[in-house]
């Protein structure tokens, strides 16, 4: 039994949702829909774009677009999935728009991701600590400047299967690829990362726990005023 507590958009699923916009043109459960698949819709976008305000203007240019012919949806696919595809669409024109001199590559040879669990093993049971919160963000920010620098069908791979935990199965069904494409696209995205981040610990070994500066004057001053100290004369006996 439903919660009367909880607005009926929210517990409706896909589907009934679907149905709800198509036959009362139901802004309530257009909203739902959008509250429900922002978040990875948002990221799909923004794996093929590079930038957050593009990414943004994709996903309601999209939402519009499924709005107009959410008629056309099948209850027997998976919303998320048709959504998915008019996120790429519309994601991949916006590329092609902004870089028309270069070979955009086609959708048809995109791939797929799974989660990246780095950040939630920084933290602990009571809460991360702000040493943990500042290594986290740095973390998401060195992965975020990688994910961008792989080419445009690694990326959208990566975030399907290694951020939304999309199966392979699901992925090549978002982007209307084979199975074995998604494989090898997850494989060489990873490759890539793996070295891209190699490179980058390598080049940073050299400045960990750095000594110099103010902790170099520091410690220096205080064993010079140590050593220049008097000694304690001894007790004098009577």
């Amino acid at each position: 039994m439903h919660s009367p507590h909880l607005p009926s958009e929210l517990l409706a699923d896909d589907a009934e949702l679907a149905r709800r916009i198509a036959s009362d043109d139901d802004d309530s459960a257009f909203e739902g829909l959008m509250r429900r698949h922002n978040r990875a819709l948002f990221r799909v976008a923004r794996a093929i774009l590079k930038n957050n305000a593009d990414a943004e203007d994709a996903l309601q240019e999209a939402y519009l677009s499924a709005y107009r012919h959410i008629a056309e949806f099948r209850a027997d696919a998976k919303l998320s999935t048709w959504l998915t595809r008019i996120v790429v669409n519309q994601a991949l024109a916006r590329l092609r728009s902004r870089h028309r001199s270069r070979t955009v590559v086609p959708f048809s040879d995109l791939g797929a991701t799974r989660r990246i669990r780095s950040e939630r093993e920084l933290s602990d049971e009571l809460g991360p600590s702000p040493e943990q919160s500042a290594a986290r963000a740095d973390i998401r920010r060195l992965l975020e400047q990688k994910i961008d620098e792989l080419p445009v069908a690694f990326r959208a791979v990566f975030v399907l299967r290694e951020v939304e935990d999309l199966s392979v199965t699901e992925t090549a069904a978002c982007l209307s690829i084979p199975e074995a494409t998604v494989r090898s696209r997850m494989f060489r995205a990873r490759g890539r990362l793996r070295e891209s981040i190699a490179r980058e610990l390598d080049m940073g070994t050299g400045d960990i726990f750095n000594f110099g500066g103010e902790r170099c004057d520091r410690i220096v001053a205080a064993v010079l005023a140590r050593h220049r100290k008097p000694a304690a004369e001894p007790p004098r006996s009577h």
